[in-house]
């Protein structure tokens, strides 16, 4: 049953290595990111699965070992998805699951074995619940690393320009993740976040399936929006 859950942001940026210069803008981010893991290796679980958006229509998975890239990015730098058990999987993490990782390898996470869940943008919220229910009903102590991005209309220069109707569903976003409160997360109108670039209403609807008769609760410990994107973390436990 699910035991823990953190939810973080995944722009490559967060990694100091690709924001270069600029950092230090995400340096609260980042503290808040290792705190929230560090909810997970309290909760002391069995099986950490990484939940977060990928292409297709998924679900996608990624065994423990699978090695990711910020190389696109212009930085010669490698991370892998937890131990190298040898699985022969060539494939590559996409970057929402690379940033995971590097965040595990950041705070030195050893304490259960790793995974990964990639869902799309498409995937139906019936989906994503069914999805989650399957993921937190396993047998065990399970957690997940819930990776994801809200809007990125915030501002003028932000990727995907202004949007006045960013602010009040990333405030939405935030106060439902912030609580645990499962019936606002599954209600997250797809459409709508499909036209605000969110990506992570998947993995989030993923996270309301898997908490179903848990009785965790949530702690918003980040919220912003640097770049115009919104940006969440917490913690349920």
């Amino acid at each position: 049953m699910l035991v823990a859950a953190a939810v973080c942001p995944c722009p490559p940026v967060l990694v100091p290595e690709v924001a270069a210069g600029a950092a230090p803008e995400l340096d609260a981010a980042r503290a808040a990111c290792t705190d929230a893991l560090g909810v997970l290796a309290a909760a002391r679980p069995d099986r950490l699965v990484v939940v977060g958006p990928a292409r297709g229509t998924g679900p996608t998975t990624y065994p423990e070992g699978t090695p990711g890239s910020f190389r696109d990015f212009g930085v010669h730098l490698d991370v892998r998805l937890g131990a190298d058990r040898g699985t022969g999987d060539r494939r590559r993490l996409p970057y929402a699951f690379a940033v995971a990782a590097w965040l595990l390898e950041r705070t030195g996470w050893a304490d259960a074995p790793i995974e990964g869940l990639g869902v799309g943008e498409s995937l139906a919220p019936e989906r994503c619940e069914e999805i989650g229910r399957e993921t937190g009903g396993r047998a065990g102590r399970v957690a997940l690393l819930v990776m994801g991005d809200a809007s990125v209309c915030r501002t003028l220069k932000a990727p995907g320009y202004l949007d006045e109707r960013a602010a009040p569903f990333d405030a939405e976003v935030a106060r439902a993740l912030g609580t645990a409160d499962l019936a606002a997360l599954r209600a997250l109108d797809t459409g709508l976040a499909r036209e605000l670039g969110v990506s992570g209403r998947a993995p989030w609807q993923v996270l309301a399936g898997a908490a179903e008769g848990t009785a965790l609760k949530g702690t918003l410990l980040y919220e912003d929006a640097p770049y115009g994107v919104g940006y969440v973390v917490a913690a349920w436990s």
